[in-house]
């Protein structure tokens, strides 16, 4: 996948997380809370990967030669 994708991935997953939470919470439902949680971590974790790719890459290129 290509970082763009994974922060883009990811902020779609926070965003749902958000979502479900609020949800949860209004309807008293704790279990859906917890999923949107999950899934909000879910997301951090995809756009950190995205991130970290942006920054690997420039190093990688230096590493191999390519401009």
């Amino acid at each position: 996948m290509s970082s763009t994708t994974d922060k883009l991935k990811g902020l779609a997953n926070e965003a749902v997380g958000n979502v479900k939470q609020g949800v949860g919470k209004v309807a008293g439902n704790d279990s859906l809370v917890a999923e949107g949680k999950a899934q909000e971590l879910k997301g951090e974790a995809q756009r950190t990967v995205g991130e970290a790719k942006d920054g690997l890459k420039p190093v990688a290129d230096a590493v191999t030669g390519r401009k």
